[in-house]
């Protein structure tokens, strides 16, 4: 058996041998005719920008102004790259590429079929590219006719991606705005409806400030209540005496009479304060608590409308894109090898066909059936 396949190896070798140089030639004018082909292609020249993405984080307020005390981080994470990856591919993007760069024209199609925005995205994505390198930055590339043309699509690409990667953040932190915002003015409402409360409740129990309050009213209570026990002992010493001018006991009784006047104003005083302190120091702790929050709220408020109406790029530049000065495609000699290769292999399975089948007569088959 190794014998008859060494035999059939030698034969096809013999076979080969003999058609070598019509093989060749067929091979060589498949190379020739394939390059005559590839010089009519144009030229197309890619044009590649690289960038890093930024951590949105740089833009939140707890980074700008220092608050968060966590560490804060320069580039993104896997999230933040796929995000921009999205927003490479989004139609917004290639809708904002083909009006600013009239691809309809560029690439000769009608804009007014109803086909014409389908087939001008085709087409763009035909020539344009975006991906993730091993060392987590973005690649992002162009390919046209002109290499300055490719240069310029490629980098007005990446800074409109940029752009909407920053309104897309810009977009959440209006958002929080305009939460502080609503919430500002209920606290507002709030404050003010505690406020009315407050005022009412100080006009009716004559509470102005409880603190100064309590201490005056108990320091004048316990002073007048110690005159009138001493003035009540004296006019008791008084009566008791003999001698004593009626004109200074009466004196001395209307001196007596006013203290009492006196402690039972300061007692009617000390026990509306005490009636009306509970709810007034309630409310004096609501409106405090009201208020702080408030301030805290519009702190808040004024950071977010700082970090909105900043510029933070969402990614940082690596390598801009500039006109390329060789072809990207085609590449012809590739063409020309192939060529070569497949007409070779086309040539030796027909001579072994040709070879294999020589001794039958074809026209005696045909009238057989």
């Amino acid at each position: 058996m190794e014998k008859t396949e060494r035999l059939n190896l030698l034969g096809m070798i013999g076979i080969l041998y003999k058609w070598r140089k019509p093989i060749v030639r067929f091979c060589i004018l498949a190379g020739v005719l394939t390059a005559g082909v590839s010089l009519l292609l144009p030229n197309f020249y890619q044009a590649t920008t690289v960038f890093l993405v930024a951590s949105p984080d740089q833009a939140s307020p707890e980074v700008l102004f220092n608050k968060s005390g966590l560490r804060s981080f320069v580039y993104g994470t896997e999230n933040d790259i796929d995000r921009i990856l999205t927003i490479s591919e989004s139609n917004e993007l290639v809708d904002y590429l083909v009006a600013k760069f009239n691809l309809y024209s560029h690439y000769n199609i009608d804009s007014t079929l109803m086909k014409g925005p389908h087939r001008v995205q085709k087409k763009f994505f035909k020539y344009y590219d975006v991906l993730k390198t091993s060392r987590d930055a973005i690649e992002l590339s162009f390919e046209d006719k002109d290499p300055e043309f490719a240069a310029l699509v490629a980098n007005a690409a990446r800074e409109k991606i940029d752009l909407i990667a920053q309104e897309l953040l810009k977009e959440r932190q209006l958002k929080a705005i305009k939460t502080f915002e609503s919430n500002i003015a209920s606290k507002n409402q709030q404050l003010k409806t505690l406020g009315d409360s407050l005022q009412s409740l100080r006009s009716r129990y004559k509470i102005y400030n409880s603190i100064s309050q309590t201490e005056n009213i108990t320091a004048q209570f316990n002073a007048v209540e110690s005159k009138l026990v001493r003035y009540r002992a004296r006019l008791q010493q008084l009566r008791e005496v003999r001698g004593v001018p009626r004109d200074t006991i009466v004196m001395m009784e209307a001196m007596v009479a006013g203290y009492e006047e006196e402690v039972n104003n300061l007692s009617d005083k000390m026990d509306q304060l005490n009636e009306g302190l509970p709810a007034v120091n309630i409310f004096e702790k609501q409106y405090l608590e009201a208020n702080q929050t408030l301030s805290d709220d519009q702190e808040r408020l004024k950071e977010f409308q700082a970090a909105y109406q900043s510029v933070i790029p969402a990614t940082i530049l690596v390598g801009k894109a500039v006109p390329p000065v060789v072809k990207s495609r085609p590449r012809r000699s590739i063409f020309v090898i192939a060529a070569g290769l497949i007409a070779f292999l086309f040539s030796v399975f027909g001579v072994l066909l040709l070879e294999t089948y020589k001794h039958i007569n074809w026209q005696e088959v045909l009238d057989a059936k």
